[in-house]
């Protein structure tokens, strides 16, 4: 299987599960990796046989800017699903939703979530 690689979509949102997180919002950094078979895109050099990485990245960033999740794990299995339902092409998504101003007291780079998905049949 190959894949396509979004990395380091980065978004402001509103999600979390304290009150000022839902008030302020913060920034969210989103990788996604499709699964999925590009032979026949890579022999016909046609965009119909593979996945636009723009509308990829407006789905992504449709659900990141415009719902509020209380956990990344839900925000992060919300994706996966879109991508999924919006994409028939794509077999298997890889979502990572890092949090790096998470309300944490200490010094860490960020926190991060990772669902795996597969399309069922």
């Amino acid at each position: 299987m190959d894949e396509i690689l979004l990395k380091g979509m980065t978004f402001y949102g509103y999600h979390g599960a304290l009150e000022e997180e839902n008030r302020l919002g913060q920034r969210f950094i989103i990788d996604a990796k499709l699964g999925l078979s590009l032979q026949k895109a890579g022999e016909t050099d046609q965009l119909e046989h593979t996945v636009s990485y723009a509308d990829v990245f407006e789905n992504i960033r449709n659900i990141c800017e415009g719902e509020r999740y209380s956990l990344i794990e839900a925000l992060a299995h919300r994706i996966a699903q879109c991508i999924l339902d919006n994409f028939n092409i794509v077999q298997k998504v890889q979502i990572s939703v890092k949090k790096p101003q998470a309300p944490i007291s200490g010094m860490f780079d960020y926190m991060q979530v990772s669902v795996r998905r597969v399309r069922n049949g």
